[in-house]
């Protein structure tokens, strides 16, 4: 047989193969989608069952090593660090934000490197809680949720760790409880000076001058609107979270398309699309209290902002600090992120820029190798 022969015969059957593995995928697509969904998969004990909060614990998986997103394997740290880790997780998304797929899991990369992890879930919210506020949130659940850490871990010490609105909860606690037993505190995206730039300052400016004129010239408050009409429905935190890349969000059907043979390709397609079509409602009472106390006022780019009854001193937080802005985070850009280094107290602290949007910095390919990676080697010196 020639050359050019068996040249033909190989891409024939190279071409056939890749048409089969096609129909194949392609078939799960359209009808068996839910098997190639990998969200959700790492194991974990539920340490606080709470309506809606719970607090989930994810102890050292038993394997040697674990898959990283580059291919790569990493060895399991046995030697698990003292201080516990906290994740806290933005709201409006589910708990497969931390936990996306088996190799792209940053629940299971801190329990891999060593640290006793933690989950803050947020749960599902319901008509019921319409009403919660940010004092909910922040002081008494988050505040809930860290007695029940340190009940079950066993240490007073913790580190936070939250991408986005978790990250801003994280910082609101501790600028309420000034808690000295917090060590560390790392945030990711999370939104600081609403004037400073990007899609979140560009939507607080639009709010700030009529808001102010109505407050000027009429009795109508925000605060006197019942919180239960301000609630962000889960179609339309899908809607904010796809317009952070617009384009991304059409032409990654096509992509799907043309690599339906490519197994892994569909699979991580499909249990993204499955995270970003399934977000949560957003409490009312969150929407307006950071609508009239950080989009109009800015409060917390003066690092004091009113939270019930308390005011939470962010220019008193003394712990440690990381802070993570994403290079191309048209929502939360650097210059809104980085602001709180100048805020706080703290002695050590630290503003870096990372690859990737406002999604990808925390749950991209490259998190692993920037975020991630970063963040484990920064808490494990200062958790010892």
């Amino acid at each position: 047989m020639n050359a050019l022969l068996k040249m033909g015969l190989d891409q024939t059957l190279a071409l056939n193969q890749r048409a089969a593995r096609s129909l194949v995928n392609g078939s799960e697509w359209l009808f068996r989608r839910e098997q190639l969904v990998k969200s959700g998969k790492t194991w974990f004990e539920l340490v606080f069952d709470g309506d809606p909060m719970s607090v989930r614990y994810y102890g050292l998986p038993d394997d040697t090593e674990i898959p990283l997103a580059d291919g790569s394997r990493m060895p399991i740290e046995r030697d698990q660090a003292p201080v516990p880790l906290v994740l806290v997780p933005p709201l409006g998304v589910t708990t497969e934000t931390f936990d996306l797929m088996p190799q792209r899991s940053l629940v299971r990369y801190m329990a891999a490197r060593g640290f006793r992890t933690y989950l803050v879930d947020w749960g599902r919210p319901r008509r019921e809680h319409a009403r919660l506020g940010l004092n909910e949130y922040a002081n008494l659940m988050l505040g809930r949720a860290l007695d029940e850490v340190r009940q079950h871990s066993g240490s007073t010490e913790v580190s936070l760790m939250g991408w986005c609105m978790g990250g801003l909860l994280s910082l609101l606690y501790q600028g309420l409880n000034q808690d000295a037993e917090v060590r560390n505190i790392v945030t990711i995206a999370s939104p600081i000076d609403l004037r400073g730039g990007g899609m979140v300052a560009g939507a607080a400016e639009v709010l700030n001058a009529p808001a102010r004129l109505i407050s000027k010239y009429s009795s109508l408050r925000l605060k006197m609107l019942d919180p239960a009409w301000l609630g962000v429905p889960p179609w339309m935190t899908t809607l904010a979270f796809k317009l952070t890349d617009p384009v991304g969000s059409v032409t990654s059907y096509w992509d799907l398309v043309t690599r339906l043979w490519d197994r892994e390709f569909v699979e991580s397609h499909t249990t993204t699309s499955d995270y970003l079509n399934n977000m949560l409602m957003y409490p009312g009472g969150v929407v307006a209290d950071m609508t009239s106390k950080m989009a109009i006022d800015n409060k917390l780019a003066t690092g004091q902002i009113d939270i019930g009854d308390k005011v939470a001193r962010l220019d008193r937080i003394k712990a440690a600090m990381l802070v993570f802005a994403g290079s191309t985070d048209h929502l939360v850009p650097a210059s809104i992120a980085e602001r709180i280094v100048d805020i706080v107290a703290s002695t050590d602290k630290e503003f870096r820029v990372a690859p990737g949007g406002h999604m990808g910095v925390i749950l991209g390919s490259k998190a692993g190798n920037a975020v991630w990676r970063e963040s484990a080697d920064w808490l494990w010196e200062r958790s010892r």
